[in-house]
């Protein structure tokens, strides 16, 4: 018994080429164009069944925002350096500081209006979970403004002529 396969079909394949990948396209403008397709469909179905003085104006925020989303696609996020980028950073940590800590003032108010029969024991072991939640926000917000200001300042440097 032979069991090599032999080869049965002589024919060559077509080699098909595959169609070329356009250029990506920026993020921003990719944000634009899903914003705008979900937008103006939403907007479409919306304006007719609103009184006439609502849908006007959902039509004229409808207009700022194409407007506005243009402006941002025009933006070239490559030449946006890390040193412009820091004073975002900056406050978004602080955001998370704040916003962690005002929450968890809402969550010792509430405690204390709603349920003073509890002790702070009390409180803590039926309401841990909330606690953990607003404490670690606070932290992150902490991890991002220290990493900013141990970030070694590299402001545009410029060439000096000898």
């Amino acid at each position: 018994m032979d069991f090599e396969g032999k080869a049965t079909a002589t024919t060559a394949t077509k080699n098909t080429e595959f169609p070329q990948t356009v250029t990506a396209r920026k993020p921003l403008q990719l944000l634009r164009d899903t914003e705008a397709l979900l937008r103006r469909s939403t907007v479409a179905k919306l304006v007719p069944i609103l009184p006439p003085k609502l849908s006007n104006r959902v039509q004229e925020v409808s207009t700022v925002a194409e407007e506005s989303l243009q402006e941002l696609a025009e933006i070239d996020l490559e030449q946006i350096s890390d040193w412009e980028l820091q004073p975002a950073r900056l406050r978004v940590g602080l955001s998370f500081v704040g916003f962690g800590a005002l929450m968890i003032l809402v969550l010792l108010l509430y405690l204390n209006t709603l349920h003073p029969e509890l002790s702070t024991v009390g409180q803590i072991r039926q309401y841990w979970y909330q606690y953990v939640w607003f404490v670690c926000l606070g932290i992150a917000g902490m991890f991002v403004i220290g990493r900013e200001t141990m970030r070694p300042i590299t402001k545009p440097k410029k060439l000096k002529k000898w």
